[in-house]
This record gives structure tokens, C-alpha cells and sequence, in this order.
């Protein structure tokens, strides 16, 4: 059988290897190794570990299947990592392979492979039942510790020093992450227009960085708030080895408890917005304004999606968000920017500055991805290998999908709903300039 099988195997990855013609080759069970492409090189192989593996993508050929494959250890990426061999092929080829191969040949090269069962199962889903609507049996603790509560020392391997987990803001390519990072957060504060004693809360406020260059740069007070116990005791140690406990405090609690009567002149919202769902966009927007003092600022960064000619498909979950609500962000889901944007204003705010981040967080995403390949090692005895090439997988669809423009980051500036002026900067270049001041609000 294993003879036939490697034989069908070769019919299969021929046929693929005829429309992908991509630049690296496939190394099978038996240790043949057979090119996806014209002149392909095999630096960087996908190796198939068992006959298992093609079985259960013949039998159900979906993102799903390969990623399940893929953290069982039946499928590998060897030479490179998984962003390095997704650079290795056209994305258009790749989603029209299904249309383009001969479906008569690999059916006739998958009968050996009907029977062939995976030996190992993946592992890692988010397992609970995921509700969609906050208040009805909906869990975002444990989905967000999901995500967050792995190891501090794990997300110090790619992260930078200021432990942002959102996008940077990058000067040029060449910009190291950590000072892009740190340009990220001075262009955040510069924007809400912080001063001296402002008050400002941090919705989803990570491992603290965003909250101590707010106090130290600027003087606010900030309280942050966080559903993940790993990031508030990180948090709480960035604090404490600053000296800023007079200026910051933070808490594990629910941003949805905070009462208007603590009242803030800031918000802020960064990367924590894809945990909200949907369902639960209306119940935030309406929260947040209750939350400001007159003339308040909000800034919101969140990741969103490319919207479909038809707003009523919008929702229709696709293979991607599929795998990353199953194994990265239980309950997760985004928005597009024009939706953004319509909640804001039906909720009481003027929108005053919308800004794309796309460029930047796929470099970003790159800047972790190499970092996390580089560290793999300490990362599998830190984490696990499964969880080590779950992260490296997600890090590498998330890149190429802000390459490809299908998922973009958006910083909207807003405020809330006056008469008169707005109390800033007429200019808009001004908000990225540090040397001119804010206009104080009257």
C-alpha cells in the first residue's frame, strides 16, 4: 500500500504543482521530495508526515482541515516558517486551486487514501459554547483569557520591550519595533490630547505599556481595566518598576462595569474592540459616550475586515475567521471601517480623524513572526509546541492578510458631541507633529 500511496501522491502534488507553480516543493512520508512548481526549490519543504494527512484533506479540503493537520504535527513547514513559505506563492493561484485542478485525476489518485487515518489529533480548540450577545450566557473572560493567559515569558519572545500587541507606527520599513512601538503610543497620546491630570481609562490595557507612557509623558491618570490575569500582575510589575503607582491604576474587571459617575476626558480602546462582537457593538459605543465628561475624546483602534458589496453577507463567517474564532479569539469578530464609523455618530460622537494602519500592522505581524521563528525553541519549552506552531500560523495568516488588503487597522479619533468648537487642532498634520501643542479645551 505504501508504494501505491506514494505513486498517488505524486499524481496529487503534480497536478497542484501545475497551477499553484509555486517556489518551494512538498516532502512526503518517504522522504521523496517532489517540486510545487516550475523550478521550485526545496530549501523550504511542506512535509507530509503520514499518509493520514492527505486523507483527511481529500475528505474535507477547507483552511480548517490543513490547520488541524498542520498542529497535529502531520503536516510541516521545514526550512522556513509558515510566513516565509506563504511568500513562496501567489495568494490568487492559491484561492483558485480548487476551481483550477483536475478534479477527474485527483479522484482517481485519493482512492488510496480513503481509509488513511490521521494518527494524532489536534489539539488546543476553544471548546466551551460561544454566545454571541453579552448578558445572555456569553463568557468573555474565558474567551479572552484563552487568548491572553498563556505566559507572559511566552509573549516576551516577540513582542517588543513595551509588550504592544497591537500595530505599531512605523517612520520608514527599516524602523526597529521597538521604537515604532513607542511612536505608536506617543502618536495615541498625542492625539486624545492629553495634558497634565487628565483622566484617562485604558479598555483592555494589556501589560501596561500604553498606561505608563501616558502617565510618564504626559501626566495623566489612567486606570486600565483587563479581563486576562496574566497581563494585569504584567501590568501591575511595569508599574511598580516605574514608580507610577500614584498615576495609574489598574484592575481586573470588565470595562462594561465601570459607572459614569468615575468619569474620564479620555478613552481608549486599542486591539481590544475584535473581542466585542457585533451583537454587542451598540451596547459599547453607548457605554464609552456614557463614560466621558463633556468634550471627551475616545480613540478607538480596532481591526477590521474589507466590507462585501452586499452588507447583508458581511457576517458570513469565512474560512479564516472560522480557524481563528476555533482557535485564537473564541467569540471574536470585525467590523469594517464604514461601520465603525456610522456606530460612533449614532451613538453621540463626532468622528474628527480616521487613520489606516494597514502598512503597519503587517509589519508588525512580520516583526512578531520572525521574532517568535527565532525564538521557537525557548517558545516550545515555554508554551508547548503545539501552541508555538498554532502562534506562528496565526502570525503568518494575519500578515498576508494585511498584505493582501482584505483586513486593515483603523485609529478613529472621536469626540463627544458638542455645540461649537471642538476645542483642537485645526491643522491635522498638527496630531503628528509633537512640537505643537494641543489646543486646550474650553
Amino acid at each position: 500500500m505504501t508504494q501505491r500511496q506514494e505513486a498517488a501522491a505524486r499524481e496529487i502534488v503534480a497536478e497542484i504543482a501545475r497551477h499553484l507553480q509555486a517556489d518551494l516543493s512538498v516532502e512526503l512520508w518517504t522522504g521523496a521530495v517532489l517540486p510545487l512548481g516550475p523550478d521550485a526549490r526545496d530549501d523550504i519543504r511542506i512535509r507530509i508526515a503520514s499518509p493520514g494527512a492527505i486523507g483527511a484533506l481529500l475528505r474535507s479540503p477547507s483552511l480548517m482541515t490543513l490547520v488541524e493537520v498542520y498542529l497535529a504535527g502531520d503536516v510541516e513547514v521545514m526550512g522556513a516558517s509558515p510566513l516565509e513559505a506563504l511568500g513562496r506563492w501567489e495568494h490568487l493561484r492559491a484561492v483558485g486551486l480548487a476551481r483550477a485542478v483536475d478534479r477527474r485525476r485527483l479522484l482517481k489518485a485519493a482512492l488510496p487514501f480513503v481509509t488513511a487515518r490521521r494518527p494524532r489529533e489536534a489539539a488546543m480548540p476553544f471548546a466551551a459554547r460561544v454566545r454571541a450577545v453579552f448578558g445572555r450566557g456569553r463568557d468573555d473572560v474565558a474567551m479572552v483569557q484563552h487568548h491572553y493567559d498563556v505566559s507572559n515569558a511566552f509573549y516576551e519572545l516577540f513582542l517588543d520591550p513595551e509588550m504592544q500587541y497591537s500595530s505599531a507606527v512605523f517612520a520608514t520599513p527599516e524602523t526597529s519595533l521597538a521604537d515604532a512601538q513607542i511612536a505608536k503610543m506617543d502618536l495615541i497620546c498625542r492625539k486624545l490630547a492629553l495634558r497634565p491630570g487628565d483622566r484617562l481609562l485604558d479598555i483592555g490595557c494589556g501589560w501596561g505599556g500604553l498606561a505608563c507612557h501616558a502617565a510618564e509623558h504626559f501626566g495623566a491618570r489612567v486606570h486600565g481595566v483587563t479581563l486576562s490575569n496574566e497581563q494585569l500582575a504584567g501590568a501591575r510589575a511595569r508599574v511598580a518598576r516605574r514608580g507610577l503607582e500614584d498615576r495609574i491604576t489598574l484592575e481586573l474587571r470588565d470595562y462594561r462595569d465601570v459607572t459614569e459617575a468615575e468619569g474620564y476626558d479620555r478613552i481608549v480602546q486599542i486591539g481590544m474592540f475584535e473581542h466585542v462582537g457585533i451583537d454587542n457593538h451598540d451596547r459599547h459605543f453607548a457605554h464609552v459616550h456614557r463614560l466621558l465628561k463633556p468634550q471627551g475624546l475616545y480613540l478607538h483602534q480596532a481591526t477590521t475586515r474589507r466590507a462585501t458589496r452586499d452588507l447583508a453577507k458581511f457576517r458570513k463567517r469565512t474560512a479564516y475567521m472560522a480557524v481563528i474564532n476555533r482557535y485564537i479569539f473564541p467569540g471574536g469578530e470585525l467590523d469594517h471601517i464604514g461601520m465603525t464609523v456610522t456606530n460612533l455618530e449614532r451613538y453621540g460622537f463626532e468622528v474628527r480623524d480616521v487613520d489606516s494602519m494597514r502598512e503597519h500592522y503587517y509589519l508588525s505581524l512580520r516583526r512578531w513572526s520572525e521574532a517568535l521563528y527565532a525564538n521557537r525553541d525557548a517558545a516550545i519549552a515555554e508554551a508547548g509546541e503545539t501552541r508555538t506552531r498554532l502562534w506562528l500560523l496565526y502570525l503568518a495568516l494575519s500578515c498576508m492578510g494585511f498584505w493582501r488588503g482584505v483586513l486593515c487597522d483603523f485609529q478613529t479619533l472621536a469626540q463627544k458631541r458638542q455645540v461649537g468648537p471642538s476645542g483642537l487642532p485645526m491643522d491635522r498634520a498638527a496630531l503628528y507633529r509633537a512640537d505643537v501643542p494641543a489646543v486646550p479645551l474650553r
